[in-house]
Order: C-alpha cells, then sequence, then structure tokens
C-alpha cells in the first residue's frame, strides 16, 4: 500500500487500556449511587471506538439523562487519573519501536473517538508525541471519526492516507473518509472487507510503501 500518512486508532490497535479504564467505570458508577454496579475489561472492549457518552448509555441504557452526563464526566476525570498512575506497559507488542520507524518514512498521525486529552495522556506515557504529526478526536471537535479523518487530511494536505483501526466502525469511517483500511486484527472487533490485514502491529512497516518525501 503507497501511502504518505498512516492514521492511528488508539484502543485496541496501539494499546488495550480496558483493566485501566474500567476501574474508572467502575468508580464513577459508585460515586453516582450504583454501588452494585462492577465495570470489567471485558464489558467494555466491545464498547471501545464509541465516544464516552455513548459508552455510558450502552452500559446503563435505562438511567436517566441527566445522570448518565454526570456519570460520564466524572469518570472522564477518573480515567485520567488511573491512566496517569498506572505504571504498565498498556501498548501492544512493538509498538513504539515501530511508531518511531514510521515516522522517518510517512507522516503518522492519530484519529479517535475518545475524549479530549485522552491522545495525548496516551503520548505522554508512551513518549511518542514528537513522532505524530497530528491528532484529532471526538472531545475536541464534537464530529465522528469519518468527519475528524476528512479535517486532519484537510489542513494536512496528505495525498494517499491510509488508516489502521480494529472494529467495523473504523471501517465505515474509513469508507465515508474515502480512505483505505487497514485491519488490526489483534484488536477488540471483527472487520471482513478491509484492504489489508495485520495480526501484529509490527507488521504494519512490512505493507506500507512511500508514495513521496514527507
Amino acid at each position: 500500500m503507497k501511502t504518505d500518512c498512516i492514521i492511528l486508532d488508539v484502543d485496541g490497535t496501539l494499546w488495550d487500556s480496558a483493566e485501566v479504564v474500567a476501574r474508572a467505570w467502575t468508580r464513577a458508577m459508585h460515586s453516582g449511587g450504583y454501588e452494585d454496579m462492577t465495570v470489567t475489561a471485558d464489558m467494555l472492549r466491545p464498547l471501545f471506538g464509541h465516544p464516552v457518552g455513548v459508552i455510558t448509555y450502552l452500559l446503563m441504557p435505562q438511567t436517566d439523562e441527566k445522570m448518565r452526563e454526570y456519570i460520564t464526566k466524572i469518570c472522564c476525570r477518573y480515567e485520567q487519573q488511573e491512566l496517569e498512575e498506572d505504571e504498565s506497559d498498556l501498548c501492544y507488542p512493538g509498538v513504539v519501536r515501530t511508531v518511531k520507524a514510521l515516522s522517518e518514512k510517512y507522516a503518522v498521525c492519530i484519529v479517535s473517538n475518545c475524549q479530549a486529552g485522552y491522545i495525548e495522556l496516551f503520548l505522554k506515557k508512551t513518549g511518542l508525541a514528537p513522532y505524530i504529526r497530528d491528532l484529532e478526536c471526538f472531545g475536541n471537535t464534537g464530529m465522528g471519526k469519518a468527519k475528524n479523518i476528512k479535517l486532519l487530511l484537510e489542513r494536512n494536505h496528505f495525498s494517499s492516507p491510509v488508516y489502521a483501526g480494529d472494529t467495523q466502525g473504523d471501517f465505515e469511517a474509513s469508507r465515508k473518509a474515502g480512505v483505505p483500511f487497514v485491519f488490526a486484527s489483534y484488536g477488540f472487533g471483527d472487520v471482513k472487507e478491509a484492504d489489508a490485514v495485520i495480526g501484529t502491529f509490527e507488521e504494519l512497516a512490512d505493507i506500507l510503501e512511500p508514495c513521496q518525501e514527507i
């Protein structure tokens, strides 16, 4: 696949933060009075890829909107705390090394449906900030992934981008944005119609070819 820009998803593609984030969700539920509710990593992984407010709804659809908004807000705060304090390596094997190598040949960017600050925290924890050309997320714009991919492309003028993600939603967003899709099959979802498939993140470097100097 010839490209000048590889755009990456975060959860299920670069790292698996589900165990840590589940602790934040459980704290948020308890703060909202749902002391008997425990959120697990297995509950969250199929929901990753949705904006955080949608995840709240999917976890507790019978709860009134005002309470869901409270849970969402406080969960984002707890999530930031839990991730900052956690010292484990949440990345998939070879992510840091491979991103650094890719940045020597391509513009490496990130687009996610996460809340504002989440990508920045990922970059801080991994030390990858110097290797990422640009980033965008739902929390910054209020827009879905397809529109954020288009927004990032418009402001950077890339000619041949590729998007790598792990869910059907990632695939659909790529199609809407008119961008070829690489399926990270080791992640959280299942995609049948990807333009390419990788079984490890490191394989991404093997399937790409520069189309021009960056």
